[in-house]
């Protein structure tokens, strides 16, 4: 994935997971064998799981970013997340800048 598709995707909440082409050939051929296959991409663990076919990959990501997929956050949620900060910032700033 280049940086932008992929730093778009995790602000979307699509998790970008990079297999090895080996791997991703094996996955299709799971859902070719059965559309209903079970697979699950487990983001604490970091890794793509096919139980019924006994295949487990890991993926590389980002603390930041697993952190934001673990945790449910978009963009505010994470600026909210450090609201004491901003609280205390703003309470130092000159009484005409915040009128």
């Amino acid at each position: 994935f280049s940086d932008i598709f992929r730093n778009n995707c995790t602000k979307n909440g699509l998790a970008p997971v990079v297999l090895s082409q080996a791997s991703v050939d094996q996955l299709w051929a799971f859902i070719d064998e059965d559309p209903k296959v079970e697979i699950t991409v487990d983001m604490e663990r970091l890794t793509v799981e096919v139980p019924a076919k006994g295949f487990k990959e890991s993926f590389p990501m980002d603390a930041p970013t697993q952190h934001r997929f673990l945790n449910g956050l978009d963009d505010i949620g994470i600026t909210m997340s450090h609201s004491d900060e901003i609280t205390s910032f703003e309470s130092t700033r000159p009484s005409w800048l915040t009128n």
